[in-house]
Order: structure tokens, then sequence, then C-alpha cells
């Protein structure tokens, strides 16, 4: 069988390793990765297939699935193997095994165990094999992975026991009714991907199809699945169908043309740049609808290392948004698939470090995966502005790329300093600080340049007073934290992009360059509100901006020991 695991050992050439390393990675790597993700993915399945054997179902028990799935395997071996090393597999594999050790919950164990009967059934319709199984239904539906959602008319809600068969391309599902006896339908799924928007046919719900998002490549279209359907799509616990009507579905696909298009602009081929067909799926999270309107920013984006090349989005009104979020998950994917490969960090998982993107403290792990994502958004804003059409979209561009060039390294220093890293830890984080590096002496426009540091320095200035307790001395191993610490947005980072024009709040006057304007602002709502973070974060740096010296860096540093209501 040719998903069955193989004995050969992974070696990584150093080459490719090198590529990865410092924040890239060649296709031939991204499928190195794939390659040794194949493996893990089987072996894991063996494992779970060895604890399923003894588990009490009402359903069709796994040696009976597995012999449907082997016997598909053998007539399509290639539609198969894609099947068992979907993302989706992967999360539903890695919940069960949870679930087996206790450390997850979810639905009834039998049922959630039973959805390796819908994969069965799944390969069974690609290979056009026969196959009759008890599966487990939910409000009288059936999905099957990669291709849909079958739903019974007429049935009982609810999780019920139910019987699926399969005998040439055509899935005949029954199961019981709402008013006694039982219902049962036929439907033909359709084995390739289907474009955006897919019609719910046939009928009114007997067969929901998998949408896919288009895109052109020179070797033909490439499908990415818009998974709204498949209950482990998520990052952990399974979640009901949430199917997007035609219009969002609609929304997703202009979307998603424009932001390949920009990923395949004229450009370098180190970090931030990738195939797109590497994404092996898109989950749209928050919304059904195209009412209300999306926000131009990305609000949520997500993705799992049991889940390889998968991301869960909120999806934005822009391109370049969801384009730099692309970059950003695979990114994840990527330094996920070498930490199945590699020991890269000694990680106590204590949540002591300033992570420039979030308002919290972050653990060592979280600063690994934060330093590689934003090394390849760092990249991914170097290609926009090369490519800049005009001084303001350079001025954008070089705003985002200084930003994120210069949070990335601060975070690589802390990595090195910390002394936690493995060798190979300690190679691949030596080589993002390479790449770093090197993009420090890259010029920016001066404007764009000025307002970066502004809010990197904003950032970091409010984190320490929104989460540093002030009255604990700092000891050896870090800050001491506010027990009374909440999360907070970050609002500067997006509103510092642009310089404003006509500014009037404090924040718009020290982005547009007049700290003395804004500083009189700060401390007038500090007049009110003496220890309000955000305000003095701001006070701290137009102060810093004025009088450069020794005291404003000592103040920079350890800001949470500023004395309320500062004066000037």
């Amino acid at each position: 069988m040719p998903s069955e695991p193989r004995s050969a050992p992974f070696r990584m050439p150093e080459r490719t390793f090198a590529e990865l390393a410092a924040g890239g990675g060649s296709p031939e790597a991204v499928a190195f990765l794939e390659r040794a993700e194949r493996a893990r993915r089987l072996l894991l399945l063996r494992t779970l297939l060895d604890r399923l054997g003894t588990l009490r179902t009402p359903l069709s028990p796994a040696a009976e699935a597995w012999a449907v799935l082997k016997e598909a395997a053998a007539a399509a071996p290639g539609p198969v193997d894609r099947l068992l090393l979907a993302p989706a597999t992967g999360g539903w594999i890695a919940h069960l095994l949870r679930r087996l050790h206790g450390t997850a919950s979810g639905p009834p164990l039998w049922a959630e165990a039973g959805h390796l009967c819908a994969l069965a059934l799944a390969a069974s319709v690609h290979a056009g094999t026969r196959a009759d199984l008890r599966v487990s239904l939910t409000d009288g539906g059936l999905p099957l992975p990669g291709l849909g959602l079958a739903r019974l008319p007429g049935a009982e809600g609810g999780r019920t026991v139910g019987r699926a068969r399969t005998g040439g391309g055509e899935l005949t599902v029954s199961g019981p009714g709402r008013g006694g006896g039982t219902v049962s339908v036929t439907v033909r799924p359709a084995t390739r991907p289907l474009p955006v928007p897919a019609a719910d046919t046939p009928g009114p719900g007997a067969w929901l199809p998998l949408r896919t998002l288009t895109h052109r490549t020179p070797a033909g279209p490439l499908g990415v699945p818009l998974d709204d359907l498949d209950p482990y799509r998520d990052l952990d616990d399974p979640l009901p169908p949430a199917r997007l009507d035609a219009d969002e579905a609609d929304a997703w696909q202009r979307l998603f043309e424009e932001a390949v298009a920009l990923l395949a602009e004229p450009g370098g081929d180190g970090p931030g740049r990738f195939d797109p067909g590497s994404i092996r799926a898109v989950v749209p999270w928050g919304r059904t609808g195209t009412l209300p309107p999306a926000p131009p920013t990305v609000l949520v984006s997500a993705s799992s290392g049991d889940s390889f090349g998968a991301m869960v989005i909120a999806r934005p009104s822009s391109a370049v948004a969801l384009a730099e979020t692309l970059v950003h998950e695979f990114q994840h994917s990527k330094l996920a698939a070498l930490l199945h490969l590699f020991p890269l960090l000694d990680d106590d998982r204590e949540e002591r470090y300033y992570a420039p993107w979030r308002p919290d403290p972050r653990h060592l792990t979280g600063l690994l995966h934060g330093a590689y994502a934003f090394t390849g958004v760092t990249g991914f804003w170097r290609d926009r502005l090369a490519g800049a059409r005009d001084d303001r979209a350079a001025d954008t561009a070089g705003y985002h790329f200084a930003l994120r060039r210069l949070q990335s390294r601060l975070v690589v220093r802390t990595l090195l300093a910390e002394g936690r890293l493995t060798p190979q830890g300690r190679a691949l984080v030596s080589g993002l600080a390479g790449t770093l590096d090197g993009w420090l002496r890259e010029p920016v426009p001066h404007a764009a340049l000025t307002r970066a540091r502004t809010a990197a320095a904003l950032h970091r200035t409010e984190w320490r007073l929104r989460n540093v307790d002030p009255v604990v001395e700092t000891p050896p191993d870090g800050p001491r934290f506010r027990p009374d610490r909440t999360s907070w947005p970050d609002v500067r980072t997006h509103a510092f992009a642009d310089r404003p024009a006509a500014p009037h709040t404090a924040d718009e006057h020290l982005a547009a360059g007049d700290a003395a304007a804004a500083l009189a602002r700060y401390a007038g709502q500090l007049a009110a509100d003496p220890a309000e973070p955000h305000a003095l974060a701001g006070w701290i740096v137009a102060r810093a901006v004025l009088e450069p010296g020794r005291a404003t860096r000592r103040m920079l540093a350890r800001p949470e020991l500023l004395q309320p209501l500062p004066s000037g």
C-alpha cells in the first residue's frame, strides 16, 4: 500500500537546512518537509490504529475501515495518499490521540474514532471500489473528507448511527428518520476540485461539495480547498459545518486571486516568497456572509503543526493583507515540520519573554515561531518595497519592512542570548540572524524608518507598562509580571503605517514626526489618568524623541518604574 510507513531514514541535506534556516526554502526544500510530514503522519496513524483495535463501538470496527482504505489505495494510490495526508486528517489523528491520552474532549469517543469510516468511504469514492460501513451521523450529515458533506433529508437530529455504501463512485447513505423508519440518499461526489462558488447541488442540501480557491499556474489551474465543512478543519476540537454563502465564497476567490498575483510579482527567492500551490487548505474563520464588510486587515489567523499547509484565516478586504497572512502562516508550517525533525531548543514553557507582536509574555517556542514567521513577513514587505510604483507605496512598504526586521532581530537576539538552543536550533536562529542583519543594512525611506522605530518603541514600552510589576526588582531569570495584567489591543502597529496628512490626536502627531505636539497632548490625557498605559507609553517615547540621552534610555528600558504624573 503506498501509504504504509517506509523504513528509509530521513537525512536533510545541508543545503536544504541552510535554505530553511535563513527563513526561506525552495520548492525542493518544501517538498522534503512534506515527505517528512508524510512519514510522521503515517507513524501516528499506525499508533492510532493500534489503540482503536479494542475500542467498543456501534460503528464498523477500525480494522474493517482500514481494509476498505487499503483496497482503495491499491486502486487509486495518489488520491488516497493525498486524502490521508490532508491537513484535516492530521488534525483528526492528533485530536483523537489526545482524547485517548485524556488531554482533549469532544463528542463520544466511538463517534470520533468512527471518522476513520468516513475517510475509508472517501477513499472508496475516489477509487471506485465497493464498501459497506456503519457510520456516525450528526443531524443526518456524513462528512466525506476532501469531498464534501452528504445530508439525509428528514433525518433524526443529534448523533445517530447510519449506514453508507459505495460503488462505482456513488455514495448511498441511510439512517433513522425523524418520524421513524429509515431515510436514504444517493449522491455522486465530484472527485476533482470544484471552483468557487460551487452550487450546493443536487437538491436542497443532499450533497454539499467542498469548495476550492483556484489560481492559474504555468502548468494549468490549481485548487486549494476552502474548507468550511470538515469537522477537523480547525486547530483542535471538532466543530460543525459553517457553510459560506455564495457571495462570501466569491469574495474569497477574488481576494485569493489578487493575493496570489501579488506573491507572483518579480522579486527575490528568499523569505517571503513561496508557491501558493504548497497551501493544503484555507479554513475561513468567523463569517459565512459578506455582511458586515470585512476589515482591511486580518483579525485572526492561525495554523497547527498537526495540519501541515493549512491555515485558519478571517477574511480581510485587502489582498495585501491576505497575501501577507499566507506567507506568515506557511512560515509556521515550515517551522513546525522542522521541529518534528529536530530538537531545536530546550524550552521550560515559562512565559516570560517579550514578543513585539503580542500583548502578553511568551515562552521560547513562541518566540522561535514568531521570529521565523515574521522573518518571512519582513521578506514579503521587502519585495513590496522593491516593487513599489510610487512614493506612497514605497513609504507604506518601507514602514512594514523596517518595523518587522527590527522586531524580528530583537527576538533573534533574545533566542541566541538565552543559551537554550540545541546545535540545530542555534544554526537555524543564526541563519535568521544572517538574513535580518543583511536586511538591516538596506535603505528605507527616512520617514517610514522613523515611524517604524517609533512604533517599535511604543509597543515595547506599553507592553512593559501593562505587564511588568514595577514593585518587584527584576530577577536574573526575567521580570515578574503584574497580577492584574490583561490583554490589550495593539492599535499603533497599523496606525503608524501611513504618515497622517492632517494630524489631530497625540498618536497622529507622533506618527507625523511632531513629537512636541504629541507630548503636550499625551500630558493632557495623563492629567486625567496619570497611569493610563497607552498615553503614558506615548508620553515616554515622545519625550525620548525630544530629549535623547542616558536618562531617556533608562526610561525606555524600564518604563514601569516611571512615577505617575509626568511633567513636561
